[in-house]
C-alpha cells in the first residue's frame, strides 16, 4: 500500500472510536484536513526508499490539528513545504480549540522547532525529504473538557484497544513502503510505539529516539536542535548527504 492508501484506511479505522470522560472531543485531522494531508503525501511521501523515518506521537492543537501535516506549524507547511489546501472542521468543535486551518495565527512550538531545524540544516524541503519522512503515530487530537490534550499514553485500556492497533498497522505499512534504515521516535512514547508495532515484522533496520521538541520539556527548551543533531550523529545518521 502507498502512503495515501494507508492514511485513507487509518481514517476509516479510527472513525467512531469511543472515549469516556474526562475526554470530551476527538479531532481527526486526516479527515477534515485531508486535502493538505494528501498534498503533503503526494509531494513528499512518494519517493522510496527513504533512509530515516521520524515518528511523532499525535497532533498538537495549533499544528497538525490545523493543517493535517505532522508537526504542522502553519508558516513552515505553507511557506517552506509549499503545502496549502482547503481545510474543513470537525463536526463537534471544542470551544477552546478552534480549527482555522491556514488562517490559524497560533504557533505550534514543537513544529516550529522541528521544521525550523530542517530548514536550517537542509535548506529546501525537497532536500530534507530526500533523507527523511515524518509521520505522526496517532493522528487524533484528543481533548478533555478543559481543552487540554490527552496523549495516547493517558488513554484508558479500552480506548487504547481501539486506537493503538490501527496506528500500529499503519506504521508497519509505512515502514514496509519506505524501507528506512532508521525509524526514529520523536520522544519516548513514539519510540515505544515503534518497537511494539514492528515487533515480529520483517523490518531489519534500526530503531532510535530523539528528544521531543515540546516546550513542556525543560531539556528541549535548552536548545532542541543542537541536542537532536547530537543524537542523530550518535546513531550514525548522516546529516550532510551528498
Amino acid at each position: 500500500m502507498n502512503p495515501i492508501a494507508i492514511s485513507e484506511r487509518l481514517v476509516e479505522e479510527l472513525r467512531g472510536v469511543e472515549f469516556e470522560p474526562p475526554i470530551s472531543h476527538a479531532y481527526q485531522p486526516l479527515e477534515y484536513a485531508w486535502e493538505p494531508h494528501k498534498l503533503y503525501l503526494e509531494r513528499y511521501g512518494q519517493r522510496r526508499p527513504r533512509p530515516v523515518m521520524l515518528v511523532g506521537m499525535n497532533p498538537g492543537p495549533w499544528g497538525m490539528a490545523q493543517v493535517g501535516v505532522p508537526f504542522g506549524a502553519v508558516d513552515y507547511v505553507r511557506d517552506w513545504m509549499g503545502v496549502e489546501a482547503p481545510v474543513g472542521r470537525p463536526d463537534d468543535l471544542h470551544p477552546k480549540r478552534p480549527v482555522d486551518g491556514f488562517e490559524c495565527t497560533r504557533s505550534e512550538v514543537s513544529g516550529s522547532r522541528l521544521w525550523g531545524w530542517a530548514q536550517d540544516r537542509f535548506g529546501s524541503a525537497e532536500r530534507f525529504f530526500e533523507t527523511f519522512f515524518v509521520h505522526n503515530y496517532c493522528p487524533l487530537l484528543i481533548l478533555d473538557e478543559d481543552g487540554k490534550n490527552r496523549t495516547p499514553p493517558q488513554l484508558r485500556k479500552a480506548e487504547k484497544a481501539q486506537v493503538l492497533p490501527p496506528c500500529d498497522r499503519a506504521l508497519r505499512e509505512l515502514v514496509a513502503y519506505f524501507e528506512p534504515q532508521w525509524v526514529i521516535g520523536v520522544g519516548t512514547f513514539a519510540e515505544k510505539s515503534i518497537k511494539r508495532a514492528l515487533k515480529g515484522s520483517e523490518y531489519q533496520g534500526s530503531i532510535g529516539r530523539v528528544l521531543h521538541p515540546s516546550p513542556a520539556s525543560p531539556m528541549a527548551n535548552r536548545g532542541w536542535a543542537a541536542q537532536a543533531e547530537a543524537q542523530f550523529r550518535e546513531m550514525g545518521i548522516d546529516l550532510n548527504p551528498g
